[in-house]
C-alpha cells in the first residue's frame, strides 16, 4: 500500500515536529479501524499526538483512505486551533479525495516526481 502526504501536511508536519513514525503509527491504526470519524467518499479523521503531548490534546489529521490501495494524508490541524472541519471544507476534500482515487500508479508516480505527494517515510 502506498503511503503519501500533500506538500502542505508535510509543511504541516515539520512545523509541529511530528516523527515520520508516528504517520506510520497512525496509518496502521486506520488499516485497524481505529479512527475517530469515517467522514465519507474515503475519507477520515485520525488523531495524531504530538511530541510531548497526549493524543487528545494533539492534532487531527484527513487521511484520504483505500484499503489495499493507498493513503495519502491531505490536512492536519491541532484541536487547540479549531474544534472540526467546516461543511465547506468536508466538501472540498471529499472532492480533493475523489481526484486523488482516480489517479493511476502512473500519475501517483507523476506527483511524487513532481513533488505534490511525498512518501511517508517510516
Amino acid at each position: 500500500m502506498q503511503q503519501l502526504m500533500t506538500k502542505q501536511f508535510a509543511k504541516w508536519v515539520r512545523k509541529q515536529k511530528i516523527p515520520n513514525g508516528a504517520l506510520d503509527t497512525t496509518l496502521n491504526e486506520l488499516a485497524l479501524g481505529n479512527y475517530d470519524a469515517n467522514l465519507g467518499g474515503s475519507l477520515y479523521k485520525k488523531r495524531i499526538r504530538f511530541p510531548r503531548q497526549g493524543k487528545s490534546s494533539s492534532g487531527r489529521t484527513i487521511i484520504v483512505y483505500k484499503k489495499g490501495d493507498r493513503a495519502i494524508f491531505i490536512h492536519g490541524f491541532a484541536k487547540n486551533e479549531k474544534a472540526n472541519l467546516s461543511r465547506k471544507e468536508l466538501l472540498l476534500f471529499k472532492e480533493f479525495a475523489k481526484i486523488l482515487l482516480r489517479f493511476s500508479g502512473k500519475s501517483l508516480q507523476v506527483a511524487i516526481e513532481n513533488g505534490d505527494l511525498l512518501e511517508v517515510k517510516s
